[in-house]
């Protein structure tokens, strides 16, 4: 039995540490405010405050802590991109993964199993070769198997070849992860307000004002403040919370649906996505298989979920899963996925004086966490693009620079 509730059971009187730390009036101004009190606005803050000894912070959540995309990704970790640029960003982000657990003294769940792209077509082993070689010369671990490797890998997928979409190989990732993702947010929050950063939940943008000798001044609901600097980290509103200040995104934000089965004994160890099938699926911890599949073809912002989802998505899992016929689903939600054109986010700085951007993440933000909140950090800190994120910069589209991961990031994951 825990120490801790031990303790907890023999006082009369429980008096243990708050675990986030109660909240505190609104100011009228800060050095620094983030819009968005998901994943990367609360690594931002962390990262400002750690980093760079900047706590004149105020994150800004018009609901509760991680209550939109963070609460409702499907938590997989990899860099096994296809661009130079991608790859090199996602694995600075796997390197600060491994040792996110211990830094933010919390048990993240973080667990490296393996991710299997699958490949049913000649095109798609193409691909896949394609991707490993960037891969490697990269320094990723990745590489191309074939079917008698992959039986071995993962053994519980059908590779009978009388199935629509026949299992040709796949693109093997080893540190491909999953973590928990509420964990994330709440050990950057923790950390960024232990070191003097206010969080303000239930506080909405409203409206956002560029003056003249480069403060802003944001709207809420509780009221006006002014900031030296912004950081818009808000996922699936991106456009929206922008248009507030006059900078228009290429973003098109769309439903992205996942669920979860009923606990299941373990059997599947390694990630598995099917990028012609659009599945993607993992085994938690606890059993529950976390399974998703393409974005929606509409643009929407509602996270309801649909029963036309669900039996698609089905249809498929059988196909690799066949003996699940008889499992149930144990509950289905949806997120808001800002897809960009060339499916790389956008982060860096606007047209607006001091107002930075971090959106365009579509499907694949999670994993990024930790890299994108020290890269944003450092630029809110010091007003110089780092070299990690230049690439990602919003001014790429008009120079019609688009990066292209469509063929790394066919389906959610």
């Amino acid at each position: 039995m825990p120490l801790a509730l031990l303790k907890y059971g023999f006082r009369r009187k429980y008096r243990g540490e708050r675990y986030i730390p109660a909240p505190m009036p609104l100011r009228k101004a800060y050095d620094i405010v983030i819009i968005g009190g998901g994943g990367h606005g609360l690594a931002c803050a962390y990262y400002l405050a750690r980093n760079w000894g900047i706590t004149d912070v105020a994150v800004l959540e018009k609901g509760w802590l991680a209550s939109g995309n963070t609460a409702r990704n499907t938590a997989i970790i990899r860099s096994n991109y296809l661009t130079p640029e991608g790859a090199l960003f996602y694995e600075e982000s796997m390197r600060l993964w491994r040792s996110l657990a211990g830094e933010l003294d919390i048990n993240l769940m973080y667990s490296e199993r393996g991710h299997l792209t699958l490949a049913h077509t000649d095109a798609a082993i193409r691909s896949s070769r394609w991707r490993a070689e960037v891969n490697k010369h990269l320094g990723i671990d990745s590489e191309l198997v074939g079917r008698a490797e992959l039986a071995k890998l993962c053994p519980q997928i059908n590779l009978s070849e009388d199935v629509r979409y026949p299992v040709l190989g796949a693109l093997y990732h080893p540190p491909g992860a999953i973590a928990r993702h509420d964990a994330v947010a709440w050990g950057y929050a923790r950390g960024a307000m232990r070191r003097g950063v206010e969080i303000h939940q239930q506080t909405e943008v409203t409206g956002i004002h560029s003056h003249p000798g480069g403060s802003i001044e944001l709207e809420t609901n509780r009221g006006s403040i002014t900031a030296g600097r912004v950081v818009q980290a808000v996922a699936g509103m991106s456009s929206e919370v922008a248009r507030m200040v006059g900078v228009k995104l290429p973003i098109r934000s769309v439903p992205l649906q996942a669920c979860v089965s009923e606990p299941l004994k373990a059997f599947l160890d390694p990630i598995v996505v099917s990028g012609s099938l659009h599945v993607y699926v993992s085994q938690s911890a606890r059993g529950e298989l976390v399974m998703g599949g393409a974005t929606d073809p509409y643009p929407l912002y509602s996270t309801r979920s649909t029963l036309d989802f669900t039996e698609g998505l089905m249809a498929n899992m059988l196909e690799l899963f066949p003996f699940l016929e008889n499992a149930k689903v144990l509950r289905q939600w949806a997120g808001i996925a800002d897809m960009t054109p060339d499916f790389s986010p956008v982060m860096g700085k606007t047209p607006v004086s001091n107002y930075y951007i971090d959106a365009g993440w579509g499907t694949w933000g999670f994993k990024a966490t930790p890299v994108c909140g020290s890269c944003m950090a450092e630029l809110a800190a010091t007003g110089s693009v780092p070299d990690l994120i230049r690439s990602f910069e919003l001014e790429r589209f008009g120079r019609m620079q688009q990066l292209g991961e469509r063929g790394a990031a066919s389906v959610g994951h």
